[in-house]
């Protein structure tokens, strides 16, 4: 089972295979399971999925006891604390088109520099056993960003963006980027190319690039575009691929 105690943005930045998922349904159970079987992280989809603060906690309480790294995918920049606070590996923020606003989420994660709320009296302070110095030296440089590459806009601006210190890692959010330029399908001729530029600029940037994938076969052509951590589905999605490969299988059985 992977340990959670690894350097989660250590093994990022270090062009590390990782596996993750998202997790779409409040609750405890999906992450622990996913811990034991072994994948590398899961992604906490605040934006897109019912989690108010509560669940997203006891989320992050189900992450550490089942020993996989836990992120939590952001409505935006004035939710970070929360999940940084209940003790976050990290954070997904979408729709950085510029970077203002890479700085402003840069700024939001980081005690120094930077303008973190402080407190150490959440699970991340280890409710109050950690002083100030030592929870802002244990805080900071475990803190994961990664910044959500999915606007034509930030097609204008990606140089500025990918040279802003302090973002770890980028996310091509392919939906958003296929839906904002008004094409059907993510292999469009102009989804692609908007992609190649944003590839073009964070790998000259030295930066590491994540990308979702529906299932492990989307997986070889990406690696070749440099990518190497993949969030692949969640867990609704899994269970949906699993129970149908069963159902499948059922029907095929002879009465």
């Amino acid at each position: 089972m992977q340990t959670r105690l690894s350097n989660f943005r250590d093994r990022l930045g270090g062009g590390q295979p990782l596996l993750g998922t998202f997790i779409k349904t409040p609750g405890v159970q999906a992450i622990e399971v996913l811990g034991d079987v072994g994948l590398d992280f899961v992604v906490i989809d605040a934006e897109h999925a019912p989690w108010d603060r509560n669940a997203i906690d006891l989320a992050l309480l189900a992450a550490k006891a089942g020993g996989i790294d836990a992120l939590v995918r952001v409505e935006g920049i004035a939710t970070i604390l929360t999940a940084l606070d209940c003790g976050a590996t990290g954070v997904m923020v979408p729709h950085v088109s510029s970077a203002k606003i890479a700085q402003e989420v840069v700024d939001a994660c980081r005690y120094r520099p930077g303008r973190r709320g402080f407190t150490n009296s959440s699970r991340a302070g280890k409710y109050g056993r950690l002083g100030l110095t030592a929870h802002i030296d244990a805080s900071d440089p475990r803190t994961t960003i990664i910044a959500m590459l999915e606007d034509p806009e930030a097609l204008d601006h990606i140089e500025e963006i990918v040279a802003v210190d302090g973002i770890d890692a980028f996310f091509l959010g392919r939906g958003d980027l296929t839906v904002a330029l008004g094409e059907a399908a993510t292999d469009a001729p102009s989804v692609r190319a908007a992609i190649a530029r944003f590839v073009g600029a964070v790998t000259a940037a030295k930066k590491p690039l994540c990308a979702f994938v529906n299932s492990s076969g989307e997986i070889p052509a990406l690696r070749e575009l440099g990518i190497n951590t993949f969030i692949i589905s969640s867990e609704q999605g899994l269970l949906r691929q699993a129970a149908t490969a069963e159902l499948t299988r059922f029907k095929a059985l002879a009465p």
